[in-house]
């Protein structure tokens, strides 16, 4: 599979509007699409940032999709995004999701790697780190999403609530040191969000 990520950041004070926006529209929007498998919506809103994600089957229809609702991701963002990146993944290891809940919270994890080392890179994190997260109380999903010519990754797990996602600093924090050091990656950044919107779809 593949997945669409958008990355943004603007005054904190325009951010509640912007995510009412994509909260009422993106799921009907991305559900009417070909390939459409689940959307992920993350804010941090005293910071002034927040983070979404698209799942679909095929390279392809992912690029239909952004084709045809490019625009109005434009126009739900313009009053409040100062900047934004939108990128494209492989979803090259995840567990199957979970239902989320109302205080679900998600741990973002960026890095990079050796494009020579990727599949030494996922075999690493579907043998040790998943099993860990899936593990963990709480646990709702999680992904390992890469560009393998780039060299970057990006992961994700998201936990039920405050007090699971709080317990799971420590076990992650370990099983992570464990994998980046096996897999010689290099973390450039750890953030948490809020949970706002969670589709799951299963697979035809």
């Amino acid at each position: 599979m593949f997945v669409r990520t958008g990355y943004f950041t603007g005054d904190p004070a325009r951010l509640g509007r912007t995510l009412d926006g994509f909260t009422a529209e993106a799921v009907g929007l991305l559900s009417a699409e070909h390939g459409y498998r689940g959307y992920g919506l993350f804010a941090n809103r005293e910071l002034g940032v927040f983070t979404m994600g698209s799942w679909w089957d095929t390279a392809q229809a992912e690029r239909d999709s952004d084709a045809k609702l490019g625009r109005r991701r434009g126009e739900l963002l313009e009053p409040f995004a100062g900047t934004a990146a939108v990128d494209v993944w492989e979803a090259a290891a995840f567990a199957p999701p979970g239902e989320g809940a109302p205080g679900a919270r998600f741990r973002l994890v960026r890095g990079d790697f050796d494009p020579a080392s990727a599949d030494r890179l996922v075999e690493l994190f579907r043998e040790q780190a998943l099993p860990r997260l899936e593990a963990m109380d709480g646990f709702v999903g999680g992904a390992l999403l890469i560009q393998r010519d780039r060299g970057r990754l990006s992961v994700g797990a998201i936990f039920r609530d405050e007090a699971s996602f709080a317990a799971s600093r420590t076990p992650q924090a370990e099983a992570r040191a464990r994998v980046t050091a096996a897999a010689g990656v290099t973390v450039r950044s750890l953030e948490e969000f809020d949970a706002v919107v969670l589709d799951r779809r299963p697979p035809r």
